[in-house]
């Protein structure tokens, strides 16, 4: 599968903060047999390395990304030690980048200026020498958690090793942990699937002096038992878009929908698609995001390497611009930039 799709960069001045991308380097782990076509582990083909060098040439592949946002992926875990502490490895690894980029060699993009990293909260109550030992790794960078809940009882819309549990936000032990995070100024990324939303939605409610992000719009489902309904399901996934954005400490990343989840037309798709294209496939669920959150609870992400397998780095971002057309030019800016400065608190000038 080529991944040349070379355009011509739409608005090339316009700073933004990428607030989610990955570092890793699974060529240890890629899998021998090709996998699926709407399975994980064709990203780990295309992109077994994704480490400074490949996100680099991203970030200078024609936008003016300013800043990006790491969040974790099990990426760099500790080989030895307590099984609880080994996530802290990832938070080390990460900062060395993050390094790497202010040290100014490379330009003045700020590569990892803030990290999310994971801690399983449902720990209870020791998870907050988990969170420390986080902020104490990353020389002031760490922002907060991401503790993944995507689940469904269906195994071949997501399959997960460990597999996961249904309910995880909603569990006692889990909210324990959760508790941990606001005294500390620690926000949480949460990443589970549309039919899973109203599992944040409680826990939104419950703790609303936690800041929460719903990653990837919520992951809307079109693989597997989901196959050819995703229009059925919109108005579900609308109704609960909706609820979540009533919970003034939540925000919304919009992005992560050319993973294989929500099986669109351009997902691995041949000649590859264009910005165009994915822009007016994405665009009902973006439009409905934004104007349940607003720009100023919204921000465009770039889910790389990950949605690799659907576009570009450049053409990603052409297609977001494209998405951003009917907004003012301050809308923009919260869209693209201080939406995700204020969440992550990234101090630089745009």
């Amino acid at each position: 599968m080529t991944l040349v799709d070379k355009e011509i960069i739409l608005e090339p001045d316009r700073p933004i903060i990428d607030p989610h991308h990955h570092l890793w380097d699974w060529r240890g782990r890629v899998p021998h047999t090709p996998a699926s076509r709407y399975s994980y582990d064709n990203v780990l083909h295309c992109t077994p390395r994704y480490l400074a060098e490949e996100l680099l040439a991203d970030v200078n592949s024609g936008h003016d990304i300013r800043a990006t946002v790491h969040l974790e992926c099990g990426s760099m875990y500790r080989r030895l030690g307590p099984t609880e502490m080994a996530p802290i490895g990832e938070t080390e690894f990460v900062n060395g980048v993050a390094a790497m980029g202010a040290s100014g060699v490379y330009g003045d993009r700020q590569l990892c200026a803030g990290i999310v990293g994971y801690a399983d909260l449902s720990v209870g109550d020791r998870a907050a020498a988990l969170l420390e030992a986080h902020i104490t790794a990353s020389a002031s960078r760490f922002r907060g958690i991401r503790q993944s809940a995507a689940y469904d009882v269906d195994p071949e819309v997501i399959q997960q090793s460990p597999p996961r549990r249904s309910g995880l936000y909603c569990d006692a032990r889990f909210r324990a942990g959760f508790r941990r995070l606001a005294p500390l100024n620690l926000t949480f990324d949460a990443w589970l699937l549309e039919p899973q939303l109203p599992d944040l939605i409680d826990l939104a409610r419950a703790f609303p002096e936690t800041k929460i992000c719903l990653d990837h719009a919520g992951t809307p489902l079109g693989v597997a038992s989901y196959g050819g309904r995703r229009g059925e399901r919109f108005p579900i996934w609308r109704a609960s878009i909706e609820t979540l954005a009533k919970c003034p400490n939540v925000y919304v990343k919009l992005g992560g929908l050319g993973m294989p989840y929500s099986a669109f037309p351009s997902f691995m798709a041949q000649p590859r698609a264009s910005s165009v294209q994915l822009a007016e496939e994405w665009r009902p669920y973006i439009e409905v995001c934004i104007e349940a959150f607003s720009p100023a609870r919204a921000m465009f992400e770039s889910n790389f390497p990950v949605d690799v397998l659907s576009c570009s780095y450049a053409t990603l971002w052409n297609a977001f611009k494209r998405l951003a057309e009917p907004y003012t030019d301050t809308e923009k800016y919260e869209l693209f930039f201080s939406t995700a400065a204020h969440f992550y608190r990234i101090q630089i000038d745009s």
